[in-house]
């Protein structure tokens, strides 16, 4: 589905994405493609997003054998990749050589709940602040309604990258 192209349900000026779109907007391939579709995405806003969690995911035959649960920091890289959408939404850009963001910052992270094969993450980012190319989100992790996990996170592109490691 192209962004011009939005179902019904969805209000006029939110995006919906499929896989194919997803792939558009990110770099990732398997197996760190962790975003498998966009319910809603509104530049400058916020994304919903979802993460289908499945047993032959390569993580859990050693995390852990007996119960199997989805690593945090997977769960975190899902919601990274989340709010990547949003912002190169908001860029109005799509990825390739020379338009790369990546993940630069961490704070406040919380696990709450285990998630584990056969749940559907829903993953939220908000941007709270864009500023000389580095953008902030408070993002959340829900399964079930309920938090899994939560983090506000900072990404940036390749040159704001550099600046942040000159400082």
């Amino acid at each position: 589905m192209s962004e011009e192209s939005t179902p019904t349900s969805v209000p006029p000026g939110v995006l919906s994405m499929d896989i194919n779109e997803v792939m558009r907007r990110l770099p990732h391939r398997y197996p760190f493609l962790l975003v498998d579709r966009v319910l809603e995405c509104e530049s400058g806003k916020s994304i919903r997003a979802l993460k289908n969690v499945t047993f032959n995911e390569p993580f859990f035959p050693g995390h852990f054998p007996h119960r199997p649960v989805l690593p945090g920091v997977i769960i975190l890289e899902a919601l990274a990749q989340a709010a990547g959408i949003l912002a190169f939404v908001t860029a109005g850009v799509y990825p390739d050589d020379k338009r790369q963001l990546y993940f630069v910052g961490i704070d406040a992270a919380r696990f709450r709940r285990p998630v584990e094969p056969g749940d559907q993450v829903i993953l939220k980012a908000t941007l709270t602040r864009s500023l000389r190319g580095i953008w902030k989100f408070s993002t959340a992790a829900e399964v079930d309604g309920e938090v899994a996990a939560s983090a506000e996170m900072m990404v940036a592109p390749g040159e704001a990258r550099a600046r942040l490691a000159a400082s």
